[in-house]
């Protein structure tokens, strides 16, 4: 088949370069073009970074995606579209963009070659994508792993590059993530989009206080050491560095690299934006996945140091369950015998809370009105804990007593608008909170007022004054000025 490249007649910002023409071509893949720039790759000077994008159904922003790469001050030198398990557009959207590409800033000229793979029916899902990217461009320097929905900032390229290459031992570095929110409309979506953000933010903040060591580097813009990569699949015995043992391809690879002597870091300024979950359901599917795979990980590897963050992460969520369950229990329970008396102290935990929120949000470059008010209001902010509270029950429980299951899958189904899987958790929350309220109601009163509301009540004021001091450690702990 001939794939001679044809120019372009124009391109915005003096872009000039080729692009393959896609009439009458199946377009499979562009295997047979790999060869196009690899005799000049030999006689460059700077390190070779080539660019793999897992896609699934990504027609609505691939295109944006694949922009983005090719408008950085430092551009890939090639860009691998792995295309798996699509029905949709995606195809005939990325490959506008196939072909080779050409621009110039003060230093040199950049060329970067941009390749479609369509790899059909693929059972090992993205990580299956991200190998079939990978050997492609496993003789360059480094590969920088793109999600099929996230956009970066226009240095981000070059700023990773600059901070992988300033120390031997870095494996890997991750951008500052957070959810572009600038095209979301309704109240829903808002409130869990602002979730999603002070997620993110919390998370990048804690990072920063721990000079950048991350203990996973997000497969939504990272960029990776080729030699890292290389020791990781030599010392793990395993042909290619992403494999299935776990649904977090991305947790469990940066686990590897930190046991094969190299730092995962996150990056001082380099910037990312990641799609948003818009509805509960499919946010239900994303976080149970990410925490089940996060479980799975910890519980083959409890003691491994990297994985520290991670068991906080879940003993502190489990308290705040506990904490939560037990007043909603507590309150009801004395309500209803006439026992319930307010303390102004009682406030505390709220102010606190609400102050480490708004430190958060001020703490986000891009904030904007609706991250500030998910901070102040409160019960915003209360509510989408509660909601993630939920998601750790759900991946707890399916990790201890759901057997296996394709994670994978349910969140597409979720996705997708289908399944009812994020009723689960609320559901089950309720029910025992009013089997709890039968039993409390049928003990004697004297039980009630001389044993469990007393001995609730003081457990319950022992955890908060906990939590709070933790919360306030935090509210004070300084930042530095960083922003995330």
């Amino acid at each position: 088949m001939d794939r001679t490249l044809t120019p372009v007649t124009s391109i915005d910002d003096g872009f000039a370069g080729w692009n393959v023409p896609t009439e009458d071509d199946d377009l499979h893949d562009l295997d047979d073009d790999l060869s196009l720039l690899r005799e000049d790759f030999a006689h460059v000077e700077h390190p070779l970074i080539g660019c793999v994008i897992p896609a699934y159904n990504e027609e609505s922003t691939i295109g944006d995606v694949i922009q983005s790469l090719l408008d950085q001050t430092l551009t890939p030198d090639e860009i691998h579209v792995v295309i798996n398990n699509s029905n949709d557009r995606t195809l005939q959207k990325a490959r506008e963009f196939a072909g080779v590409h050409r621009k110039s800033n003060a230093e040199r000229t950049m060329v970067c070659a941009v390749y479609i793979h369509d790899i059909g029916k693929n059972a090992e899902k993205k990580v299956g994508a991200l190998n079939y990217g990978y050997s492609m461009i496993a003789p360059f320097d480094y590969v920088l792993g793109v999600d099929g929905d996230t956009v970066a900032e226009p240095d981000a390229v070059a700023t990773l590059l600059k901070e992988i290459e300033s120390g031997p031992k870095i494996g890997g570095v991750s951008a500052i993530f957070t959810v572009d929110d600038s095209k979301i409309k309704g109240p829903i979506a808002s409130w869990l989009v602002a979730g999603q953000r002070a997620q993110f933010a919390a998370f990048n903040i804690k990072a920063m206080q721990h000079h950048r060591v991350i203990p996973v580097l997000g497969g939504q813009f990272s960029l990776f050491s080729v030699r890292a990569l290389e020791e990781v699949a030599k010392r793990e015995n395993q042909p290619t560095p992403w494999i299935m043992k776990s649904e977090v391809e991305d947790s469990l690879l940066s686990l590897q690299i930190k046991s094969a002597g190299y730092e995962t870091m996150l990056s001082a300024s380099a910037r990312a934006y990641v799609g948003g979950m818009t509805t509960l359901r499919s946010l239900d599917g994303q976080q149970v996945k990410w925490n089940s795979g996060a479980v799975e990980l910890m519980r083959s590897n409890p003691r491994h140091p990297s994985l520290t963050q991670r068991w906080m992460e879940h003993i502190s969520m489990f308290f705040n369950g506990y904490n939560r369950f037990a007043f909603a229990f507590l309150l009801i329970a004395s309500l209803s015998i006439s026992a319930f008396e307010f303390y102004p102290i009682w406030i505390a935990p709220t102010v606190v809370a609400i102050l480490l929120n708004l430190k958060i949000a001020l703490k986000i470059r891009s904030r904007n009105f609706r991250d500030i008010l998910f901070a102040v209001l409160f019960i915003p902010a209360e509510l989408y804990l509660w909601v993630r509270i939920g998601h750790f029950v759900r991946s707890w429980w399916k990790s201890l007593f759901g057997g296996q299951s394709d994670n994978w899958a349910a969140q597409a189904k979720a996705e997708r608008g289908r399944g009812n899987a994020y009723l689960v958790a609320p559901i089950i929350e309720i029910l025992v909170l009013a089997v709890c309220l039968f039993v409390q109601f049928k003990l004697p009163i004297a039980v009630q007022t001389a044993v469990i509301l007393p001995l609730g009540w003081w457990s319950l004021a022992v955890l908060t004054v906990t939590q709070t001091c933790i919360m306030l450690v935090s509210l004070l702990r300084p930042t530095h000025g960083a922003k995330v």
